[in-house]
């Protein structure tokens, strides 16, 4: 069970070629879907771009999160990368996605690094929602 702290209250119209915005309007985007899923690849953004920006900022603030516990101090330039990926399931069902992160630490050990950031996926919530559905590649660069 989840003692909610914070919910976020957002809304689409038109699918992945309509436009999506949050309810306090902090988010207002117009939504297009990539050539590669058969759209115009218009101006507007689409959900797994929206998807790795989300994650990757998580993961950040979990990794931050585990950093300060262990007493280990994080460069103001860690940054994490998210390659989130869409196509059809093996199984015929439907689609499903694929995340890879790349985690960049300047200055700290890389060994040392590699343990916050599995540490960091424990404690992210975004790796702990798609943690049976997706297989999350984890680099540190």
């Amino acid at each position: 069970m989840v003692k909610v702290l914070y919910t976020a209250h957002g809304h689409a119209t038109g699918g992945r070629t309509g436009e999506g915005a949050t309810d306090d309007g902090k988010v207002n985007v117009k939504l297009s879907l990539p050539k590669e899923m058969g759209g115009d690849n218009g101006p507007g953004t689409n959900p797994e771009q929206l998807f790795s920006v989300g994650y990757s900022a998580c993961f950040l603030g979990a990794l931050k999160n585990v950093a300060g516990k262990e007493k280990v101090t994080l460069p103001p330039e860690t940054k994490v990368s998210a390659d989130i990926g869409i196509g059809p399931r093996e199984d015929g069902g439907g689609f499903g996605i694929t995340a890879a992160l790349t985690i960049t630490a300047p200055g700290v050990d890389k060994t040392t690094l590699e343990d916050l950031v599995q540490k960091a996926h424990i404690v992210c919530p975004y790796s702990n929602a798609i943690h049976k559905t997706v297989d999350v590649q984890l680099t540190v660069a």
